[in-house]
């Protein structure tokens, strides 16, 4: 009985799945195209130029900036993984997805997403010992210390989304066959389509990214804890300011990634409404790319400086920096 339960479900194995997206009116449609390809272009441009500010400036050649293009990079690679999918469905009859398709999809996006989590704490432990140990930073902030802990970043997110787009593509998925969502994730969407027992499926999503979430966050709010008692030492009003400078947009980035991601994956499924969830959605991997390189160069003034170097070198250009930071 098992064996022919087992060639069942095989035979009836999906192909593709039907994305619902965002909405079924046509007139919105076109609406939230021209808004989101708009953003799109913004999140590719200000992140490729972050990318390209730090690579072509020496002064910016330092673990900061080196993490910086790490997350730039990633922000790039995180919204194309929904946002094209997303805008094409726009325009088409049809939003449709193979099964290979969605399974990439879900790899990728929590490759990326978890990558750009244990970066944080990365970037959290560097400006622990900017701030806490100046002198000795350039010796224990090595380059070979950066490489480990950008690996270590890039490496737990690859096997952390391997472990679940694993999971579920051994799923069976026998009918219907239409995600209530904008582009696949694990749960719901996806999940509530398998035709047996996801509880494993789920007690993993929920216990090894709830973990990943939560040791990545501790860790970061233990390194700003030691921060804040470095900088209760410092004497002048302006050394404090400009320290917590250094880690103010930090700070901010981080509240909004890890606030979404707790806000979707470690409440319960039965509390979540599909239109909570959408919008959450739209703000991590939409909205906060977008932001990330607002927030790093509008509130550096280094990484202003190194515009103007960089773009006044050429005469002929007419890219200001105000128009390389928006663009």
């Amino acid at each position: 009985k098992s064996i022919q339960k087992n060639e069942q479900r095989n035979q009836s194995s999906l192909t593709e799945f039907v994305l619902l997206g965002l909405t079924d009116v046509a007139e919105l449609k076109v609406s939230l195209f021209i808004c989101f390809f708009i953003m799109y272009l913004i999140t590719l441009a200000g992140n490729a130029c972050i990318m390209v500010v730090t690579l072509v400036d020496h002064s910016l050649h330092t673990p900061m900036y080196f993490f910086l293009w790490n997350l730039s990079f990633l922000d790039i690679c995180y919204s194309s993984v929904t946002v094209p999918k997303m805008l094409a469905n726009f325009l088409s009859v049809k939003s449709s997805i193979s099964f290979g398709g969605c399974i990439s999809q879900i790899h990728f996006f929590h490759f990326f997403g978890s990558t750009e989590v244990v970066l944080y704490s990365a970037m959290s432990y560097d400006r622990y010992v900017a701030i806490g140990y100046p002198l000795r930073y350039t010796s224990i902030m090595n380059s070979k210390v950066c490489i480990i802990l950008a690996l270590v970043s890039w490496f737990t997110g690859f096997f952390h989304a391997l472990l679940h787009s694993v999971m579920t593509s051994r799923l069976p998925f026998c009918g219907p066959n239409v995600v209530n969502h904008f582009f696949c994730d694990i749960k719901p969407p996806v999940l509530s389509l398998a035709c047996s027992d996801t509880s494993l499926n789920e007690k993993l999503l929920n216990n090894v990214t709830g973990t990943l979430v939560a040791s990545t966050l501790a860790l970061t709010l233990l390194f700003y804890l030691f921060i804040g008692k470095f900088l209760v030492k410092i004497r002048t009003s302006a050394g404090r300011s400009r320290a917590f400078s250094t880690c103010s947009a930090h700070l901010t980035v981080v509240s909004l990634q890890y606030g979404t991601a707790m806000f979707i994956y470690l409440r319960p499924s039965s509390h979540n409404s599909l239109s909570q969830e959408r919008a959450i959605a739209i703000l991590f991997t939409v909205v906060t790319p977008l932001l990330n390189p607002i927030i790093y160069t509008l509130r550096n003034k280094e990484v202003k400086k190194a515009l103007t170097r960089i773009y006044g070198r050429r005469p002929n250009t007419r890219m200001s920096v105000e128009t390389c930071l928006w663009t």
